[in-house]
């Protein structure tokens, strides 16, 4: 069974990145999107992935199935700015083998 799905990350500035995600390690798409250092240090994950800062906003390109939003989730993002109908929070998205082929877009910093 395949360990790895490939992700595709627009960052910031416009310009999208093809990933290998592990999907072995518990990791979430903000943790992703931190250990390919797709944005500076300090602007993205700034809450430590507990649904509290919307810094990892990201808007979903693609139509891979996702986990429901929960409460915190739709909470932080009712209060977050730039937020779309296909608005997430990466922290909150946990990196599976469903994920293979997702398109995010990282919102811009607030």
């Amino acid at each position: 069974m395949e360990q790895d799905v490939t992700i595709k990350i627009t960052d910031r500035d416009g310009k999208t990145h093809e990933v290998l995600a592990p999907t072995d390690m518990a990791m979430n798409l903000m943790e992703v999107v931190r250990s390919y250092e797709l944005a500076p240090e300090g602007t993205i994950g700034v809450c430590g992935g507990m649904a509290m800062c919307a810094s990892c906003q990201c808007y979903v390109k693609s139509d891979v199935e996702l986990p429901e939003m929960q409460d915190d989730e739709e909470a932080m993002l009712s209060e977050a700015f730039y937020v779309k109908d296909n608005s997430r929070l990466g922290c909150q998205i946990q990196i599976t083998q469903e994920m293979e082929g997702l398109e995010v877009e990282l919102a811009p910093e607030s």
